[in-house]
């Protein structure tokens, strides 16, 4: 196991490299080669040349790419020196840079954009993945009854509503009409019940969507564990329906469950556009969102690796936890 979890984390590190070499190059080297320079877009329209040549320098944008991404690895853990034009700044760890608009450090922006992201995301993963389980193995168990089809109604309609539709609606009865929420994001720390209260309707709408799909995936992955050879030796021995189902078919539904929930978990902490910008929360779906409508680099290249780390740290612990939900699965 632990040569397993060595292998794994020597894999994290080299995908997490290959990820950040191939978003600067796209992101600073085709620019170059299309006529665009990152420079003149840090400047602004109205700059001299040799304002830009200045920016250029002081950012290291004339240096070889390799050599570029050298500087923003280690800008990541032990900060960066952006010196030239006879000014100098520094950044400090963890660097991603300064916004081509703002001008502001990017981690700084990162620290305020995060936590609501990861409150949305975190809040809402625990309603779908309690209310997709549960009903798609109360449905597999009431196959063909009313209970299965309705249930199914149920998801299919979450599955096909646009989020941004099923948003809007929630907002128009539940703040507008009823006044049940304010729908306005409060810090944790300042407030318990504000921030329950502001993150609720993400939380439900953001659930919606995905516990249909987990009520569908598990209805049928249940309903083919329950013909295997092994659930009906396990009935035959006269064990209790609840131990059948809880100790021996749930472990091998939970297996691709748990597959498909760290890749939602990882890539929606990166930043879950539509419900954001429905919500007007200012996150990490916010800051990619402006990233690209506003040509801000240094914004999208750390949205990017955020996204990217998240996704394979999430992949990683599923492979962790292949182990402990199915003993079939040996990792050695």
């Amino acid at each position: 196991m632990l040569a397993y979890i060595v292998r794994r984390l020597f894999a994290v590190v080299v995908m997490l490299l290959v990820v950040t070499l191939v978003t600067l190059s796209i992101f600073f080297l085709i620019p170059k080669m299309t006529g665009s320079d990152p420079a003149a877009m840090f400047v602004g329209k109205q700059a001299d040349p040799a304002a830009i040549e200045g920016v250029r320098q002081k950012l290291g944008l004339d240096e070889p790419i390799l050599v570029q991404f050298w500087h923003f690895v280690s800008g990541i853990f032990v900060g960066r020196d952006y010196v030239g034009g006879g000014d100098s700044i520094h950044c400090a760890a963890p660097c991603f840079g300064y916004s081509f608009r703002t001008e502001q450090d990017v981690s700084s922006m990162l620290v305020d954009a995060f936590p609501v992201t990861l409150s949305m995301v975190l809040g809402a993963a625990v309603l779908w993945l309690l209310l997709g389980v549960s009903t798609g193995v109360v449905s597999a168990l009431k196959r063909g009854t009313i209970i299965d089809r309705a249930a199914m109604i149920t998801a299919l309609a979450g599955v096909s509503l646009p989020i941004f539709f099923t948003a809007m609606l929630a907002m128009l009865v539940f703040r507008t009409h009823l006044g049940w929420v304010d729908a306005t994001y409060v810090p944790i720390s300042e407030s318990f019940t504000g921030w329950v209260g502001g993150l609720l309707l993400p939380w439900v709408t953001l659930a919606f969507l995905y516990a249909a799909m987990y009520a569908r995936l598990t209805r049928a992955t249940m309903l083919e564990v329950l013909g295997e050879d092994y659930i009906r030796t396990a009935r035959a021995k006269g064990l209790p329906e609840p131990v059948v189902l809880g100790k021996h078919a749930m472990r091998s539904t939970m297996t691709p469950i748990l597959t498909i929930f760290g890749m939602d978990l990882g890539a929606l902490v990166g930043g879950a556009i539509l419900t954001e910008t429905a919500f007007s929360l200012h996150g990490l779906g916010g800051m990619a969102i402006r990233g690209v409508s506003e040509r801000d680099l240094p914004l999208i290249l750390a949205v990017t690796l955020i996204t990217a780390t998240c996704v394979v740290i999430a992949n990683l612990v599923v492979d962790l936890l292949y182990a402990v939900i199915d003993p079939r699965v040996r990792l050695a």
